[in-house]
């Protein structure tokens, strides 16, 4: 009897530090999974317990939290699929999901329309490229945000053309 109170008393504190975790900020299923295994105080068969509960509850949603978070990135500041690839691989959701976030999100505002609203922003701040360096910098720049390499070759040669290399 006292193992089996033991046992909900664990299932009990899991799911609240779970909930805890999950009003912090919202999770994916493996990075929670993660979180609470890092908890001396509990077990696979109960963190498993608890994940389930949570998905019938409708808390834990890779395949929303997915969407959400890459649609939240995208409108917080224009980013390229690489770069959201990214950041949902490091958040732990699969890859097959995370692709059909992207693709989702993509389909709202297409990345075209993201790399014109991040040169926008690069121009207004800093002007437009005048020479080769500036160039290179605005390159490097729509690069780390996860623009693909061709479509940033496009559009930097656009603006470029109109100075005379002084470099």
């Amino acid at each position: 009897m006292s193992a089996l109170s033991d046992q909900t008393d664990l299932r009990r504190k899991t799911f609240e530090r779970a909930v805890k975790l999950l009003a912090a900020k919202p999770r994916s299923v493996a990075e929670l999974r993660e979180r609470l295994f890092r908890s001396k105080d509990t077990t696979s068969e109960v963190v498993e317990t608890v994940i389930e509960r949570l998905r019938e509850y409708g808390y834990l949603n890779d395949e929303r939290f997915a969407f959400s978070y890459a649609s939240y990135r995208v409108k917080q500041r224009p980013l390229g699929r690489r770069r959201l690839e990214r950041d949902l691989k490091f958040k732990k959701v699969d890859s097959a999901v995370a692709n059909e976030a992207l693709e989702m999100v993509f389909t709202e505002t297409p990345e075209e329309q993201l790399i014109d609203q991040a040169i926008a922003k690069r121009l207004r701040l800093r002007g437009k490229p005048k020479n080769r360096l500036e160039a290179k910098s605005l390159f490097d720049h729509l690069l780390r945000r996860g623009f693909e390499f061709e479509l940033v070759s496009d559009r930097v040669r656009a603006l470029a053309t109109n100075y005379a290399d002084g470099d």
